[in-house]
Protein backbone atom coordinates (compact mmCIF):
# COMPACT_ATOMS: atom_id res chain seq x y z
CA UNK A 1 0.00 0.00 0.00
CA UNK A 2 1.59 3.37 -0.97
CA UNK A 3 2.52 5.27 2.03
CA UNK A 4 3.78 9.08 2.12
CA UNK A 5 5.05 10.16 5.70
CA UNK A 6 6.22 13.80 5.94
CA UNK A 7 8.07 15.81 8.33
CA UNK A 8 9.14 18.77 9.30
CA UNK A 9 7.26 21.07 9.72
CA UNK A 10 7.33 23.49 12.72
CA UNK A 11 7.39 27.04 13.92
CA UNK A 12 9.99 29.73 11.86
CA UNK A 13 10.49 33.07 12.27
CA UNK A 14 9.86 35.17 9.17
CA UNK A 15 12.66 34.77 6.72
CA UNK A 16 14.10 31.68 8.62
CA UNK A 17 13.97 28.20 7.03
CA UNK A 18 12.67 24.74 7.28
CA UNK A 19 13.36 21.66 5.47
CA UNK A 20 10.20 19.37 4.77
CA UNK A 21 10.86 15.76 4.05
CA UNK A 22 8.20 12.77 2.72
CA UNK A 23 9.73 9.34 3.55
CA UNK A 24 7.24 6.85 0.60
CA UNK A 25 7.00 3.33 1.16
CA UNK A 26 4.89 0.62 -0.97
CA UNK A 27 6.21 1.20 -4.26
CA UNK A 28 8.66 1.40 -6.65
CA UNK A 29 9.72 5.20 -5.64
CA UNK A 30 12.18 6.09 -8.46
CA UNK A 31 9.44 5.22 -11.47
CA UNK A 32 7.17 7.89 -10.07
CA UNK A 33 7.59 12.08 -10.08
CA UNK A 34 6.51 13.69 -6.65
CA UNK A 35 5.31 17.00 -5.37
CA UNK A 36 4.86 19.21 -3.11
CA UNK A 37 1.40 20.99 -2.42
CA UNK A 38 0.09 22.98 0.78
CA UNK A 39 -3.46 23.82 2.52
CA UNK A 40 -4.71 26.33 4.39
CA UNK A 41 -8.29 25.48 5.24
CA UNK A 42 -10.90 27.24 3.12
CA UNK A 43 -8.63 27.98 0.74
CA UNK A 44 -8.36 24.79 -1.23
CA UNK A 45 -4.90 23.38 -2.16
CA UNK A 46 -2.28 25.34 -3.69
CA UNK A 47 0.58 22.93 -5.78
CA UNK A 48 3.73 24.33 -5.06
CA UNK A 49 6.51 21.82 -6.73
CA UNK A 50 6.99 18.77 -8.96
CA UNK A 51 10.58 16.78 -9.01
CA UNK A 52 10.59 13.96 -12.02
CA UNK A 53 11.33 10.46 -10.83
CA UNK A 54 15.32 10.83 -11.49
CA UNK A 55 15.18 14.35 -10.24
CA UNK A 56 16.68 15.99 -13.05
CA UNK A 57 14.12 18.00 -13.98
CA UNK A 58 11.85 20.40 -11.19
CA UNK A 59 8.97 22.86 -11.57
CA UNK A 60 7.72 25.13 -9.34
CA UNK A 61 4.57 27.42 -8.33
CA UNK A 62 5.65 31.34 -8.77
CA UNK A 63 4.63 31.90 -5.49
CA UNK A 64 7.70 29.58 -4.03
CA UNK A 65 10.06 30.05 -7.20
CA UNK A 66 13.63 30.93 -6.36
CA UNK A 67 12.76 30.31 -2.35
CA UNK A 68 11.62 26.46 -2.21
CA UNK A 69 13.55 23.72 -3.68
CA UNK A 70 12.51 20.01 -4.44
CA UNK A 71 14.96 17.34 -4.01
CA UNK A 72 14.69 13.60 -3.66
CA UNK A 73 17.05 10.95 -2.66
CA UNK A 74 15.68 7.54 -4.52
CA UNK A 75 18.15 5.40 -2.50
CA UNK A 76 16.19 6.55 0.71
CA UNK A 77 12.53 6.57 -0.66
CA UNK A 78 12.45 10.40 0.32
CA UNK A 79 11.53 13.52 -1.38
CA UNK A 80 12.54 16.91 0.51
CA UNK A 81 11.05 20.47 0.09
CA UNK A 82 13.56 23.30 1.07
CA UNK A 83 12.06 26.26 2.38
CA UNK A 84 13.98 29.53 2.46
CA UNK A 85 12.91 33.34 3.23
CA UNK A 86 9.48 32.26 4.75
CA UNK A 87 6.58 34.58 5.09
CA UNK A 88 3.61 34.44 7.29
CA UNK A 89 1.72 33.42 4.33
CA UNK A 90 3.19 30.03 4.10
CA UNK A 91 1.79 29.29 6.98
CA UNK A 92 -0.28 26.01 5.81
CA UNK A 93 -0.30 22.28 6.46
CA UNK A 94 2.29 21.05 3.60
CA UNK A 95 1.49 17.61 1.80
CA UNK A 96 3.58 15.58 -0.40
CA UNK A 97 1.99 13.55 -3.57
CA UNK A 98 2.89 11.13 -6.11
CA UNK A 99 2.41 11.37 -10.03
CA UNK A 100 0.68 8.44 -11.68
CA UNK A 101 3.92 8.29 -13.70
CA UNK A 102 7.53 9.27 -14.01
CA UNK A 103 6.67 13.31 -15.54
CA UNK A 104 5.37 16.55 -14.25
CA UNK A 105 1.66 15.99 -15.24
CA UNK A 106 -1.57 14.03 -14.84
CA UNK A 107 -3.06 13.65 -11.77
CA UNK A 108 -1.84 12.77 -8.26
CA UNK A 109 -2.53 9.47 -7.42
CA UNK A 110 -1.99 9.22 -3.43
CA UNK A 111 -1.82 12.41 -0.48
CA UNK A 112 0.33 11.79 2.51
CA UNK A 113 -1.27 13.32 5.68
CA UNK A 114 0.82 16.81 5.82
CA UNK A 115 3.09 18.72 8.61
CA UNK A 116 2.09 21.80 9.89
CA UNK A 117 4.32 24.83 9.06
CA UNK A 118 3.60 28.08 11.26
CA UNK A 119 5.54 30.91 9.91
CA UNK A 120 5.51 33.69 12.69
CA UNK A 121 6.79 36.06 15.15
Amino acid sequence: QVQLVESGGGLAQPGGSLRLSCVASGFTFSSYAMSWARQVPGKGPEWLAGIVDDGSDTVYANSVKGRFTISRDNAKSTVYLQMNSLAPEDTAVYVCAKYSGAEIQGPYEHWGQGTQVTVSS
